[in-house]
């Protein structure tokens, strides 16, 4: 199958970017935690600032936002082990379109439930492109032992499934804060990346 604009690969080369990622989101969040609170809500997407005040930078930079010490660590500990496996295995150039590509389409799919839903909220993380990277994990490394809560050990093709039937129903069930429906889209927009520009088809890979 010939290759087009859409699925051209680029060449290999690794820089470790999953350090650099990890560094501006320590960086940012000291910037925003201890030293400039406010600079959180221009950081973080807020649907009312995008569509009033035409921040659309927002989109991106709400990924490197954080809210507490626990919610930072996590992710980048998330970060740190999905990103790095990914990262060596299809290179960093790869790795930073995929990544920024994810979860800026998580935060706009978001954006757009949240315009429909009349709803105002302040949405910060890396989580969605971290569910992003998880998916393209368990097609990567579809015998990977994920090991949940650091003890049971789960199948990463299992571990979607599951992440995907909770997050689903938590989104529409669930009020406790979490950004379940940006989780959500991290693992339905890196679906689609998988299967249209990596050409790679997630059943048969996790059949293997």
């Amino acid at each position: 199958m010939r290759n087009t604009i859409i699925n051209r690969r680029f060449g290999y080369a690794y820089w470790n970017v999953t350090a650099i990622f990890i560094a501006i989101n320590i960086l940012v969040f000291c910037l925003t935690y201890f030293l400039f609170p406010r600079l959180t809500y221009t950081l973080a997407m807020v649907p009312s600032s995008v569509l009033y005040g035409h921040a659309y930078w927002q989109f991106l930079t709400y990924m490197f936002t954080h809210g507490s010490v626990s919610h930072l660590a996590f992710n980048m500990l998330s970060l740190y082990i999905f990103g790095t496996a990914v990262e060596r295995r299809v290179g960093s150039r790869e790795f930073i379109l995929y990544y920024l590509l994810t979860g800026i389409m998580s935060a706009i799919a978001s954006y757009v439930m949240y315009y429909i839903a009349n709803t105002n909220v302040v949405l910060l993380g890396s989580s969605g492109a971290i569910y992003a990277l998880l998916m393209l994990f368990s097609v990567l490394y579809p015998r990977a032992q994920i090991y949940v809560f650091g003890i049971i050990p789960v199948q990463a093709p299992v571990l979607i499934v599951l992440y995907f039937v909770i997050e689903l129903f938590s989104g529409f069930a669930s009020y406790d804060g979490v950004a379940h429906m940006t989780h959500l889209f991290g693992l339905l927009f890196g679906l689609l990346y998988i299967v249209v520009r990596m050409r790679m088809n997630p059943l048969k890979e996790w059949r293997r």
